[in-house]
């Protein structure tokens, strides 16, 4: 049930630190924070809020202005510079014409606003200023728009709200629809809200505090009247199939996910997130999901987010069929593809661009939801809105028929030029977007700094380190520079197949999957070969070979049921061509890896997986090995003190430089870009130059 966060205290203070009154602009965006706080109340990324005030325009000039919110922007992480500021007097003689294309509105409303520098007004300015209120929300709470879905929704709506409500039919947003609501409330003295068939809700108040009040009472009074009509034994026609033990829910939804993002990577390579959430369990083992699933969308909001409708599989569970699920989830995907193109052309009108078809919402009775997107963020998006509609239907057969838009008018909001616009305010697309790299040793220097070079790049990142506190530090950096959802870290031994295998499960838990490796983690030693023990041996060729392979086998095996191919890059070393004094089991080691690499890359050419080596060398800065016994061991073998290490190092290169994590980074990046698509078992040298170990 929602409930009032308002608290006048912190809506002062908020409008204080402003410097603003609390009926302007400041208390504007302390109640479009709250209204966006509770999903259930807004959308993400939907609704507006508006407020009319008075402000001093460069001329010195009292005008009123109407603050709106900017088009593309969510209300529960609004600013003050989200918002639009319009002059009143100049919109509102608008309300005179009978008619107005979206295409003059907004020309129209650009040349209203009173400074240039802010966003473009939401669609759905008009409804706002049309309507004499100084304050206005309009919103998609889950249970009006249950109501406003329901085929006898406004007939219950009397029961609910007697005369005070206004009714209109659904039409898309634009100026003839903010026309029909300021008609209706002019036509009605009762009216203290407007409920929008298949749309959402309108309030408003006299203060900003009255406002939100308002739009709150109004949203529980509708709860109210739906829970008392709630049966929950018979929602969605009973619980048909049991959700599995959420063990093996995440087992199962981490065996499928890559070959789902192969198949719905055709078009443009997707992000994956997985979600088992009791209310979409219940959803998915509906005996009425499969015709419920179908209608269509909840709220016009979520078109471009979830498309029309989701992909319910056609399973019944069964922990032990995941080989099954996986026939079933090919044939379904490749079968909503089809179908959504031919939904396209049916309706397209000239100079449309159809987006990737492949589905956004993927439900799987008995394992929850798989979301596709070109982030994690997007794929999060996708899922939070797909939990909005499971709640309006969850409302709307309690009181009735759930009913949708027509295909017509749904297509006709997902390619509305107004929506894509919003679309069209993200961040261009860059190198790494849409891919996910998982690097080994992703606390160390080498590993750690690479991460911070994909994610400039725009990739997701896996971090697996020993060091799991380590590798969380270099992940929450990753995300505080670079965006929420864009690093994880996970604990793995690379010797340990068990827990490679688990940290490539929460990869694709995750992420879907895995594009990029980097065979990164590491230790060394360093003996007299005569002094050489077996435990020494055994230890290097453990994590050095033996990790290396299970890491390589367990990304190929990913990689091999997503279908798109892949980069693994093996950081080596110079002791992988170079025989180094003291350092046989190291220099061993770092030999199979080499070979290792070209060995599966051999393999790997016919499905599209490329491996290439780096061959570093002498990495003193941010290196756990340089900073052990390692360091005391390599300068006694040239006899030298330990700090005269990195000296000698440069010294002895042809280019007399040092080497640094951020340059092999490159290295790195180099291998697994497009720059070298048609390069594979390939080694390259990031040594400085030294004789000795090149490679030809």
């Amino acid at each position: 049930m929602v409930q009032s966060l308002w608290q006048q205290q912190d809506a002062q203070k908020a409008a204080d630190n402003a410097g603003s009154p609390l009926e302007g602009l400041a208390g504007l965006v302390y109640r479009s924070n709250l209204i966006g706080a509770d999903r259930s109340v807004c959308n993400w990324g939907g609704g507006n809020t508006s407020t009319k005030t008075v402000v001093t325009d460069f001329r010195g000039r009292e005008v009123e202005v109407m603050y709106v919110k900017g088009s593309g922007s969510d209300l529960a992480t609004m600013k003050a510079g989200n918002f639009t500021g319009l002059r009143l007097d100049d919109v509102r003689p608008l309300i005179e014409r009978d008619e107005m294309s979206d295409e003059d509105m907004v020309a129209y409303l650009a040349n209203c606003m009173i400074d240039s520098r802010h966003p473009r007004a939401s669609i759905e300015t008009l409804l706002h200023a049309f309507l004499p209120f100084k304050h206005v929300d309009h919103t998609h709470p889950d249970a009006i728009i249950s109501l406003c879905c329901a085929d006898n929704g406004r007939d219950l709506a009397r029961d609910i709200f007697g005369d005070r409500f206004v009714w209109v039919p659904y039409i898309r947003p634009g100026f003839s629809l903010s026309k029909m609501i300021a008609d209706g409330v002019r036509a009605n003295p009762n009216a203290e809200l407007v409920l929008m068939e298949k749309h959402g809700l309108v309030t408003w108040g006299e203060t900003q505090e009255e406002c939100y009040a308002q739009t709150i009472r109004i949203i529980k009074e509708a709860e109210a009247f739906i829970e008392a009509r709630v049966d929950e034994a018979k929602l969605f026609g009973g619980l048909k199939h049991a959700p599995l033990p959420a063990e093996e829910r995440r087992r199962i939804a981490a065996a499928v996910m890559p070959l789902i993002r192969g198949a719905v990577s055709d078009e443009k390579r997707m992000v994956l997130t997985f979600d088992d959430g009791d209310d979409i369990l219940a959803f998915a083992g509906g005996a009425d999901a499969p015709q419920l699933s179908q209608v269509g969308a909840a709220c016009p909001d979520h078109l471009v987010h979830t498309k029309v409708v989701p992909l319910l599989v056609d399973w019944t569970p069964d922990a032990s069929d995941t080989d099954g699920l996986k026939t079933r989830l090919q044939e379904g995907i490749e079968a909503y593809k089809e179908n959504y193109k031919a939904y396209f052309e049916r309706n397209r009108n000239e100079g449309d661009t159809r987006f990737e078809a492949a589905p956004r919402v993927i439900l799987i009775p008995g394992v929850g939801m798989v979301n596709t997107g070109k982030s994690e963020v997007n794929s999060r998006v996708s899922g939070a809105l797909y939990h909005r509609a499971v709640a309006v239907m969850r409302g709307a057969t309690a009181l009735g028929q759930f009913v949708s838009l027509s295909e017509n008018e749904s297509y006709n909001v997902e390619y509305w030029p107004l929506e894509l616009y919003k679309l069209s305010l993200a961040p261009a697309e860059a190198e790494f977007s849409r891919q996910i790299a998982f690097i080994t040793g992703g606390a160390g220097g080498i590993g750690s700094e690479t991460a911070r070079r994909f994610a400039e790049g725009g990739a997701h990142l896996v971090l697996a380190d020993l060091n799991l506190e380590g590798a969380q530090k270099v992940a929450d950096d990753i995300v505080a520079r670079f965006g929420e959802g864009r690093a994880i870290a996970v604990k793995m031994d690379v010797t340990s197949e068990e827990q490679v295998a688990a940290a490539f499960a929460e990869a694709a838990l995750a992420y879907g999957g895995v594009d990029i490796i980097v065979n990164n983690a590491g230790l060394a030693t360093s003996s007299p070969f005569a002094e050489t023990t077996l435990k020494e041996w055994n230890l290097n060729l453990n994590v050095l070979g033996t990790g290396y392979f299970l890491v390589a086998r367990e990304a190929f095996r990913q990689m091999k049921d997503q279908g798109r191919g892949g980069s693994m890059v093996f950081v080596g070393s110079k002791n992988s061509v170079y025989a180094g004094k003291n350092a046989s089991a190291y220099s061993a080691a770092k030999a199979l890896e080499a070979h290792l690499a070209r060995c599966i890359a051999a393999e790997g050419g016919e499905l599209g997986i490329r491996v290439n080596t780096i061959l570093p060398d002498a990495i003193l800065q941010g290196s756990a090995i340089w900073n052990s016994s390692w360091r005391e061991e390599r300068a006694a073998a040239y006899g030298i003190e330990p700090d005269q290490l990195e000296e000698y190092y440069r010294k002895r290169t042809t280019l007399l430089v040092n080497i640094y994590p951020r340059d092999i980074a490159e290295g790195i990046v180099f291998f697994a870009s497009a720059r070298s698509a048609k390069t594979t078992g390939c080694m390259l040298t990031i040594d400085g130059g030294v004789p000795a170990a090149f490679t030809r």
